[in-house]
């Protein structure tokens, strides 16, 4: 269940974030729930693997080379997901920065609420 609750807090800031950010589109809710779920299975399964790849520049750059990952990741899911698109590198950085942040937070008060 709190697999179910993380995709839906995620789809919800996705979506919120869609129409605060003019670079980031996004057509539906659905879409936003379709990102959720690929977001998930890019962070499990591609990410590790690009991370490792990249270890001594993220060494280098004190692990500020990891928000470059996430943003990858980003443009990679634009590309998987139909209805959502981002305009380019630095929309999908900012996306992933505030969806982590913010996601971060709201499940951070729910776990709280457990």
């Amino acid at each position: 269940m709190n697999f179910l609750t993380r995709l839906l807090i995620t789809a919800l800031v996705a979506f919120g974030l869609s129409y605060l950010l003019p670079g980031v589109h996004m057509d539906s809710f659905i879409a936003a729930l379709i990102l959720a779920l690929v977001l998930a299975l890019l962070n499990t399964l591609v990410k590790p693997i690009l991370v490792i790849l990249t270890f001594p520049i993220t060494i280098i750059t004190l692990g500020l080379f990891l928000l470059v990952i996430n943003a990858v990741i980003i443009l990679l899911a634009a590309k998987l997901v139909g209805g959502f698109k981002v305009d380019g590198f630095w929309w999908a950085l900012l996306f992933s920065i505030l969806l982590s942040v913010t996601s971060s937070l709201l499940q951070g008060t729910d776990d709280r609420k457990s």
